[in-house]
């Protein structure tokens, strides 16, 4: 009897399991929830919000300056004339308006 050189099904079968279970492996380390895609995604995210952030913290820094600058300790009396013409309508006597 001679011995052919074919492999045996055991050793394809072992191989096709292991490709397969590569492949899977790769699919999801590049597609997953976890994967390379997502962890873009998040980094794009992170921009976005860290640019809203910077947006936000400069109005609440203006915010706080007016609200420093009509406070009772520090009082800027042309913001204070600009915040009675607007928000009140109020005018000097000397004044004329045309709309």
């Amino acid at each position: 009897m001679s011995r052919s050189n074919r492999p045996g099904v055991g050793s394809i079968l072992f191989f096709a399991v292991a490709f397969m279970l590569g492949v899977y492996f790769t699919f999801a380390a590049v597609q997953g929830d976890y994967g390379l895609f997502r962890r873009v995604e998040i980094a794009a995210e992170r921009d976005i919000l860290e640019r809203d952030l910077a947006k936000l913290q400069a109005e609440i820094a203006e915010m706080e300056n007016l609200t420093l600058r009509l406070s009772d300790t520090y009082l800027d009396l042309d913001l204070l004339d600009q915040q009675a013409r607007s928000v009140l309508g109020l005018l000097r006597a000397d004044e004329i308006v045309i709309r």
